[in-house]
């Protein structure tokens, strides 16, 4: 069974990117954007395996929601906020609070501590196999079928596989890859999203004129499919 993370974040652009790099790592995640929210779903946070908390919330804030989780569980809770100071962070940890991370932070970070916290030492997904082609996520590395080494593949290039893999079979629009890929602080257009995808074609299909795997949907974006 997936562990279950409760993410409380106000800010749509960070929380969209946490929870879909945990759900690339298999996590399951329960989103609440407000603090009185999550306070009225308390036996939800107070049941999960963990809980990523920001402090900076509408009408309550983190530091008095981990108080009321206290009172019932002892769930990890990692605090995320712009607030971070080393006061700020005591704080934090004795409202009860397990692990403090500061805002901005990579995810790489996040993901690291968060696994940490859970207790699992293991990811998902470490390979993809593709056209006869295996990508191994923590190198970034692309080999054949006799192991030798065939390129070697850029960070954007790996998340917006893993991004693909986690929808095989659905079609993603351009706009989430562009959200979510590059997050709402770069500005690129459509037309990069497709020199990648014919990068991938070249790089994976037999053909790269009549694709087995990366599949454009004329005017909405494109669906990735596994038919090995």
């Amino acid at each position: 069974m997936n562990n279950t993370i409760v993410l409380v974040e106000d800010e749509q652009s960070i929380a969209e990117a946490i929870q879909l790099n945990l759900e690339l790592e298999s996590y399951r995640v329960n989103h609440f954007n407000h603090g009185k929210r999550a306070i009225e779903n308390i036996q939800q946070l107070a049941t999960a395996d963990l809980i990523i908390l920001d402090i900076m919330l509408p009408e309550v804030n983190g530091i008095d929601i981990c108080k009321e989780v206290r009172k019932i569980s002892d769930v990890p809770i990692l605090f995320i906020s712009a607030k971070g100071t080393s006061s700020d962070k005591i704080e934090g940890l004795k409202s009860g609070g397990t692990d403090y991370l500061g805002k901005p932070f990579d995810l790489e970070e996040l993901l690291l501590r968060v696994q940490i916290l859970i207790g699992r030492n293991t990811v998902s997904q470490q390979t993809l196999t593709i056209g006869g082609k295996t990508i191994d996520f923590k190198t970034y590395i692309v080999t054949n079928s006799k192991g030798e080494t065939v390129t070697e593949l850029t960070k954007r290039e790996i998340a917006l596989l893993q991004l693909f893999s986690s929808k095989e079979g659905e079609v993603v629009s351009r706009d989430e890859i562009l959200d979510k890929v590059w997050g709402i602080d770069q500005f690129p257009t459509s037309r990069t999203i497709d020199n990648f995808i014919l990068s991938f074609r070249k790089l994976f299909e037999e053909n790269s004129k009549e694709p087995n795997y990366f599949h454009s949907i004329r005017g909405v974006g494109y669906k990735f499919t596994l038919v090995d």
